[in-house]
């Protein structure tokens, strides 16, 4: 029987591309059930074929036992031993059972059970071999077109690209070639399910890694896609080595490698652009190919973050792109919602809120607008000062950082001073002081009817105003004064009693300026 049984099973497998161990242990377990159907059931049966031979061997697993009861599963030691000199009682034992004329009984009976098992075996091996290739490019040829879905084969089985998956500025005819990528394969009944799509943001990825071998060989990496198929795709790259262009590289010399992706793609457009740590630096590039001037990131209560771009009045609709998909596109590259001005816009915004400021202003009273300023420059001046090396502590007096003024000869005098001296000088009286910052214009001083923004503008007007010079000089001139004066501040008498001048280094004293 070389013969011809074993000859078929080789033939079979050649054909059917299966592996020739797969094939004879599906001929053995559809013999197993031929000899069952026909010599009766309840044993433990094996088939084996010689691989050499091509000989069908039946072999009857029995329990080795002093009396045997059931002779079917059953052996007595004697009877054993005449098999296997080494059998012992409650041992397995395998008896060949092969009947005479088992070769035309299994011919017959186990010819649909082989053919069963043997497609059984085909779609186990073509699941394996798609599955493996999932989220893979494959080429094949459209087999049948219908409304819904495309009938793709390829090869070995037919694959499916449904209508969701279709480019839909794509027509396809029978026995076109086409390029999809390999979605997803499922395991039925019938055999595995390969899903094709041409839409696949993937697809974009293995294309590139096609046709530029930097990135194939992992020197250039693709860090984010965005993609609308059949019309425009966005594509962000880095260079892991320094000295290449990443840019440069897909795009190839004179565009043959972005034309050749673009091609497959039946024109869609392509736009490469170099990837950046630098967010702001990101966005700008994302909205190739117009230019940006300017981009400011924040992020919202509510978690969205928004880049405001500003760009030339020219580059505007480029920006924005055909229906606003440049900009979309760039949004979902970036992961920023992208809010695109132009320049004449931005500034006419900038107009419009000074406006709206200027007539809150105009509604104010002067007292409110000068405690807002002087509340501003407050904040201003604390905000520096405490860029500075922090004063030196005053045991009996607390300094109270306000915007007073200090005369150009009273700088020179204190800076004058020796150090010495100002150690012995007698610290000021003990009063009750607290440390107030200037913000706090509504405070009542203990004992007075003022507030200290009261008692402050009383001292500043005890100043005189250098003769000839315009009120826009007097304030800039007191702004000046105020980053370089401290004052201490006596709550019971509500006015200030010492004036202390900062001088460089660490050395600094008191200069007493008012009569208590």
């Amino acid at each position: 029987m070389k013969n011809d049984f074993l000859v078929a099973i080789t033939q079979l497998c050649s054909e059917r591309n299966l592996p020739k161990e797969i094939v004879i242990q599906a001929v053995e377990q559809a013999l197993v059930s031929a000899y069952k159907r026909n010599f009766g059931g309840g044993q433990n049966i094996s088939a084996n074929i010689d691989a050499t031979t091509g000989k069908v061997r039946i072999f009857a697993a029995k329990t080795i036992v002093d009396e045997a009861h059931d002779k079917k599963t059953e052996i007595t030691l004697p009877e054993a031993q005449q098999v296997d000199p080494m059998a012992q009682l409650g041992g397995v034992i395998q008896i060949e059972t092969t009947p005479d004329d088992f070769g035309r009984i299994a011919a017959q009976t186990a010819k649909q059970v082989i053919l069963q098992r043997i497609r059984e075996a085909e779609r186990d091996v073509l699941y394996s071999t798609f599955s493996g290739r999932e989220g893979e490019l494959i080429l094949g040829t459209v087999h049948n077109v219908d409304s819904q879905n495309i009938t793709v084969n390829l090869g070995k089985l037919e694959a499916v690209l449904p209508r969701s998956e279709q480019i839909p500025t794509e027509r396809y005819r029978h026995n076109q070639k086409i390029r999809a990528y390999i979605a997803e394969v499922n395991k039925t009944s019938r055999g595995p399910q390969v899903i094709l799509s041409r839409t696949h943001r993937n697809m974009l990825r293995r294309l590139f890694e096609l046709e530029v071998p930097e990135i194939f060989n992992g020197l250039v990496e693709i860090k984010a896609m965005a993609r609308e198929a059949g019309s425009r795709s966005k594509i962000a790259v880095s260079a892991v080595q320094d000295g290449i262009d990443p840019v440069g590289a897909c795009v190839g010399q004179r565009g043959v490698r972005i034309q050749a992706i673009v091609n497959e793609l039946n024109g869609e457009k392509i736009d490469v652009v170099e990837w950046s740590a630098d967010t702001e630096r990101f966005v700008a590039n994302s909205l190739s190919p117009a230019k940006v001037l300017a981009v400011n990131l924040t992020e919202e209560p509510n978690g969205y973050k928004v880049a405001n771009v500003m760009v030339e009045d020219k580059q505007l609709s480029l920006a924005i792109g055909k229906e606003g998909q440049n900009a979309r596109l760039a949004a979902k590259l970036t992961g920023w919602r992208i809010d695109i001005k132009s320049e004449t816009q931005v500034k006419e915004e900038a107009t419009r809120r000074e406006l709206v400021e200027a007539e809150r202003i105009a509604l104010m009273t002067p007292e409110e607008v000068e405690a807002e300023r002087a509340a501003k420059e407050a904040a201003e001046q604390i905000a520096s000062f405490a860029e500075e090396e922090p004063v030196a502590e005053v045991t009996e007096a607390v300094v109270l950082e306000a915007p007073a003024e200090t005369l150009a000869a009273e700088s020179v005098a204190a800076e004058e001073t020796p150090t010495e001296e100002l150690a012995e000088e007698t610290p000021v009286a003990e009063t009750s002081t607290a440390e107030v910052p200037v913000e706090a214009d509504t405070e009542i001083v203990p004992g007075t009817e003022k507030t200290f923004a009261q008692a402050w503008e009383e001292f500043e007007a005890e100043e005189e105003a250098i003769e000839g010079e315009t009120p826009e000089e007097m304030l800039k001139r007191k702004a000046d004064r105020r980053k370089r004066q401290t004052l201490v501040f006596d709550e019971q008498l509500g006015k200030v009693v010492a004036k202390r001048k900062r001088k460089g280094g660490r050395t600094r004293g008191w200069e007493e300026q008012i009569d208590e």
